[in-house]
This record gives structure tokens, C-alpha cells and sequence, in this order.
């Protein structure tokens, strides 16, 4: 786990004037290890020259596999031809260095950095689907004067990059990259997030000019001028592909994945601990270590609260029990909050959407403060594994879309007595309004009271840039619309957001977090399911993986019905904090970002604090955005 970014300058060298000088200051945590840099082919450790060179790569270590000097990056093949510098792990780098060795490939270190360097040079692309990792990866070619970018398969490890003055710049973080960019802001993510709470989707951000390599995607850019090319996907679920296959033979392949992809997340030459929240996922995470390294010290790391409604302590408790873990609470108060949240904006770099972000973080903390260098998460399942609520009128929707109205209606009871679904007759009309085309679906929206630009949002200023609400997505096969609602959660909107949160949160620890739910193997197996396998006829959620963790997870986790997740007290905490929110909200800081209607903010917050206006997550969105445009300067005015 590390740092990296690179540059080249084409034709417009000064466009990047202190870019290389600074750029590992501004990833240091990221890797506290070890600095190493390549500029115009000559390679030095330390902080790199401020003469801008005409390409470069940099690299921050953070050391898991190898902790020896033989692990340094810019990592070079003996020819000197091609050089690497890698963030993430390839967990199965044994298994490909022994067939490497067998093709001839000779190694010096026993890092997983040689392996991939060697499977690169020696396969290119092709390489890439034979590892199970989580990567992003700049490849230096000097015969072809390529370099080549990749991401892993679903975006654990982040690739951000810009073209500043024709040239071309990458990096894991975008405050990297940030000497390089305007700070406008683009009006159309502005609005998703604010709207919807939506970030990380697709390759855009909200700086112009910012760009992610998306997930599964491989990208080449021309040392001479450079100018890169289109991505390239080279890994995708196949939605059409489906498993013959009998339940019970269902969860005994779910459970043969999940240990096998646990054991390798395990490899690791420093300590190893879990975030655990008493949830099943990162209950089963925990259960599975101790089930594949019977005498593993597990130490596990978990948010309490005693709020009521969110408080998961005894469940995790349980689970560290049956584990035989060593258990480290966490507890945060407002204070807490308040304190911090410019410490996590600075982080984040771009607004988040609650403040179950800030629990993340301080458990990061936490397993830093305790010597923790690697952490296992339970982050993937849900949107595999149909783990939330919202799941079940998508579910819904493909029951009517097969014509099965007798079943749709008998699963809609059934799933209407578990917590916070609100009840058959609204997920019945929620599977409803799946089936419509999407003009429909907005109108329905506004039926039920959702207006598709609230009160609080200045509407002048985002019509002015051609920003607004956009057609709702239409799924393309109404019998399979749990199938696609998952693939969406799982590619563009949920999933996207919850990995950049978590990989900022605990690299600001200098921590690797690994999510051994995320694997080729395991996401092709689900998704490839019948849907039933997935959410039971009577409504359980992730109907499979429950069964294939029975022995191993305690029965009580596994019954839960409920789903909470890394919540906090945000209601009350913000209550709490209602002189502070206040001068966040003032009318002239208010003012300093246009995209917001000061006056109907003003409107909403004094109702919601007087009890008069429901809360929701519309209040952290307007407090976060107000500092972070305050923080990083943004530009309002593109």
C-alpha cells in the first residue's frame, strides 16, 4: 500500500513549475516508509529535484510484503526497459510468481511489486486478469515511450489525473494534484451530490478538469507529447451469465470463496486487524480469519455508540467473543466532531455524504494508535449480496416484470415486517414505479413529495451551467431488475463512494484496508445467482452468504433482520452542536457558495433544529460543502 504519481509534460513543461518538488509532501501519509522517484530515466530516493523534468514517477511506501530495501520503488526490470510504481497488494503474487519462475522470470525480493513488474513486461494487459489484488499501477515502457495506467477491477485503490497545459499529470489523491487545476467546481456533481448524496460516479469529479481512471480500466499516454489514449476495459461482470446451480450447492461454493479470498487478504508481513461493527459482514470477516489461521491474533475495531436504534455494540461483542478476538471500542461525542471535521475534509478532498465517514476514520485511528499496519473490512458485500433495505422494491419489480404478480404480492408482505421498509402497499408501489419509463418516474417522485430541485438549492445558478436533475435510469430487463439495480450500486453509485472513503480514511493513518468481499471470483459467482438466492421468498437478505456462514458466525448475527451499518448519532449530534452549525449556516459564509439558496438553507436548518422539519442527511451536505469550499478555495464561477 503506497503513494504514487507521475507526470508528463509534452510540449508545455512550465505548465508544471513546482509540481514534481512538492508532490510526495503532499502524499507523505500515504507512505511513511520509504520516498523513491524516476525523472527523465534517472532514479533517486529522498525529496526529488525542483527542475521539472520531462517525465517522472514518484512513489510513497508503506511496507506490507517485504519490509527489506529490495521493495523500493521506482522498481526497474534488469534491462532497464520498463519501471513500476505500484499502489495495493496482489494476494496471490505466490501462486503467479511460481508460474513467472517456471517461464524463466528470475526475482531479487519477495515482494508482490517484482511479480507484477516481471507479469507486465512479460504479458502487457493480458497480464491483468490473473490477479487478485487491489491496484492502481503506473508502467514506464522507454522502447515504446508508453506509459501505461491501471486501475483493479471494481476501484479499490484510486487513480486521479489531469492535463495541465496539454500535458499530463496522475496521482492517488487529488490534493496531489491540485497546484495543476483551476478549483472550479462542476455544476452538474455539485448537484448530484447535494440532491442525492452521490459522489465518485463515473470518471468525473467535482474539480474541472479532474479525472479518475475508472475501475477495470487500463489507459496508455504517449512520452513524447503527453496525450493519453481511451480507456480500455479489461475485466466486467456479465449480467447474462447465469449459474445452474441448487441452493444448498450455492452456499457451499459461497463459502469456499470467502475463506479462500480471506486467507490470501491475510498475507501480510506486519500486524493485521479487522473493523468490525457487529453487522454479518464484518462479522464473517472476523469469524473467517479465525476459521483459516486457528491461531491468528485478531484484534478487532469497532464504533460504539448507545444510541438507540443505531447501537450494535452487543452484536459485536458477540462476534469478537466467538472469534476469540481482542476487542477495541471506539466511542465519539459532537465535540468530537466538531474538532475534527476539517482534519476530514482535508482527507476526504471532496465532500462525503454522512458523518458514518468520521466513525470510519477515528476507528483507522484507533488501529493505528494500537500498531495495526493492515486492516480487513466487510465493504463489497452489501451491493453483491443485496444487503439493503432499499433492495427489496427491486426485487419487487422483477417479480411483476416476469408476470408473477401472485408472488410479487406475497413477498412484499413478508419483506414488510422487516425494520424500516414501511410497510407492503409502499414497496408494492415502489415496484410499481420500476416498471415505468422514466419521465414517469420522475412525475411519481414529485407525487410522493420529492421535487426534482428542492427549495434549498439555488436553481437559477445551476440552470445557468446547464445542471440539473437528468432522466432517471431505466433498468433494460424488467424480469431481472434486482440483477441491474445491484450491478448500478455495485459499479456507479454506492460501492464508488463507500471505496474512496474508506481508502482516504485509513491511508491517513498510513493503513492499508483490504476487502476480501471484492473479488473477481466472488462478484462473477453472485451476480450470476437467481435472484431468489440473493433475497429469500420471505424476504432475508443476502439469503446465500447467511447460510454458508452458519458455524462459523453466530446464529444471532446471523437472524438480524435489521441493517445499520457504521451509523452515528448524527441527529443529535448536530443538535448538540447547534450554536456551531449555526455559524457554518451564516448568511454571509452562505453567500461564498452560489450553488446554495442561503435563505431557504437558513429556512430548513432553523425548522429542522425547532423540531418543525424532518432531518436528514441534507443538513451534513450543506455544512460539509460550506467548509470544504472554504478550505480548498473553490471556484464558483465556471
Amino acid at each position: 500500500m503506497c503513494g504514487i504519481a507521475g507526470f508528463v509534460t509534452g510540449p508545455a513543461r512550465n505548465a508544471f513549475a513546482g509540481f514534481q518538488a512538492d508532490v510526495l509532501d503532499r502524499l507523505a501519509h500515504r507512505g511513511p516508509d520509504d520516498r523513491g522517484w524516476l525523472i527523465d530515466g534517472v532514479a533517486g530516493q529522498g525529496s526529488p529535484p525542483a527542475e521539472p523534468g520531462r517525465y517522472g514517477l514518484f512513489h510513497l511506501r508503506l511496507s506490507i510484503l517485504d519490509l527489506s530495501p529490495l521493495g523500493h520503488q521506482p522498481m526497474a526490470t534488469p534491462d532497464g526497459r520498463f519501471a513500476l510504481v505500484f499502489n495495493g497488494e496482489i494476494y496471490n503474487y505466490l501462486e503467479l510468481r511460481a508460474d513467472l519462475e517456471k517461464d524463466g522470470a528470475r526475482f531479487r525480493s519477495q515482494s508482490d511489486t517484482e511479480v507484477l513488474l516481471h507479469g507486465l513486461a512479460r504479458f502487457g494487459p493480458a497480464f491483468l486478469p490473473r490477479l487478485v489484488g487491489m491496484f492502481a499501477l503506473a508502467l514506464l515502457d522507454r522502447d515504446r515511450r508508453r506509459l501505461l495506467l491501471v486501475r483493479d477491477f471494481f476501484g479499490i485503490k484510486p487513480l486521479y489525473y489531469c492535463r495541465p497545459g496539454g500535458g499530463f499529470a496522475f496521482a492517488s489523491e487529488p490534493k496531489a494534484l491540485r497546484p495543476l487545476l483551476s478549483g472550479r467546481v462542476r455544476a452538474d456533481r455539485l448537484f448530484d451530490y447535494l440532491r442525492d448524496g452521490l459522489t465518485d460516479a463515473g470518471s468525473g469529479t467535482l474539480f474541472d478538469g479532474l479525472y479518475q481512471l475508472p475501475a477495470a480500466h487500463w489507459m496508455e499516454v504517449d512520452l513524447e507529447t503527453g496525450t493519453p489514449g481511451e480507456p480500455v476495459r479489461y475485466w466486467d461482470i456479465d449480467l447474462r451469465r447465469r449459474a445452474d446451480i441448487t441452493f444448498p450447492e450455492a452456499v457451499a461454493r459461497a463459502r469456499e470463496l470467502f475463506l479462500e479470498s480471506v486467507r490470501l487478504h491475510l498475507r501480510s508481513d506486519v500486524p493485521v486487524g479487522t473493523a468490525l461493527s457487529g453487522g454479518i459482514d464484518s462479522s464473517a470477516v472476523v469469524a473467517a480469519v479465525r476459521a483459516v489461521e486457528p491461531r491468528a491474533d485478531i484484534r478487532t475495531f469497532t464504533f460504539r455508540t448507545d444510541e438507540p436504534g443505531i447501537a450494535e455494540g452487543h452484536y459485536a461483542d458477540l462476534a469478537a467473543e466467538a472469534a476469540r478476538a481482542h476487542a477495541h471500542p471506539v466511542g465519539l461525542g459532537a465535540g468530537d466532531l466538531a474538532a475534527d471535521l476539517d482534519a476530514l475534509i482535508g482527507v476526504q478532498d471532496e465532500p462525503f455524504g454522512s458523518t458514518s465517514i468520521y466513525a470510519q476514520y477515528r476507528v483507522f485511528r484507533r488501529a493505528a494508535e494500537s500498531g495495526v499496519k493492515v486492516m480487513l473490512d466487510g465493504q463489497g458485500a452489501d451491493e453483491m449480496l443485496a444487503g439493503y433495505d432499499g433492495y427489496f422494491a427491486a426485487r419487487v419489480g422483477s417479480l411483476l416484470g416476469r408476470g408473477h404478480l401472485a408472488d410479487a404480492y406475497r413477498f412484499a408482505t413478508r419483506a414488510a415486517t422487516r425494520p424500516g421498509v414501511g410497510g407492503r402497499a409502499m414497496l408494492l408501489a415502489r415496484g410499481l414505479r420500476r416498471m415505468l419509463p422514466s419521465g414517469a418516474q420522475a412525475n411519481a417522485k414529485r407525487l410522493i413529495g420529492r421535487p426534482p430541485v428542492p427549495a434549498w438549492l439555488n436553481r437559477g445558478w445551476f440552470e445557468a451551467r446547464g445542471a440539473g436533475p437528468g432522466a432517471d435510469r431505466q433498468t433494460a430487463h424488467r424480469g431481472h431488475q434486482l440483477r441491474e439495480r445491484l450491478y448500478d450500486t455495485f459499479t456507479r453509485t454506492s460501492l464508488p463512494m463507500l471505496l474512496r472513503y474508506e481508502d482516504r480514511n485509513s491511508m491517513a493513518w498510513s493503513i492499508e484496508s483490504r476487502v476480501p468481499f471484492l473479488t473477481p471470483a466472488q462478484a462473477e459467482f453472485y451476480f450470476s445467482l437467481p435472484e431468489e438466492y440473493l433475497i429469500s421468498p420471505d424476504g432475508v437478505t443476502k439469503h446465500v452468504f447467511r447460510e454458508a456462514m452458519r458455524g462459523l458466525v453466530p446464529d444471532a448475527i446471523l437472524d438480524r433482520k435489521d441493517k445499520i451499518g457504521f451509523a452515528t448519532p448524527e441527529k443529535r449530534w448536530l443538535a448538540e452542536l447547534g450554536p456551531w452549525v449555526d455559524g457554518i449556516l451564516s448568511p454571509d459564509r452562505l453567500a461564498r457558495v452560489p450553488a446554495l439558496d442561503a435563505a431557504g438553507v437558513r429556512k430548513e436548518w432553523q425548522g429542522v433544529r425547532r423540531g418543525a422539519r424532518p432531518f436528514d442527511w441534507r443538513v451534513w451536505r450543506w455544512v460539509n460543502l460550506v467548509r470544504w469550499a472554504e478550505r480548498c478555495d473553490a471556484d464558483f464561477t465556471g
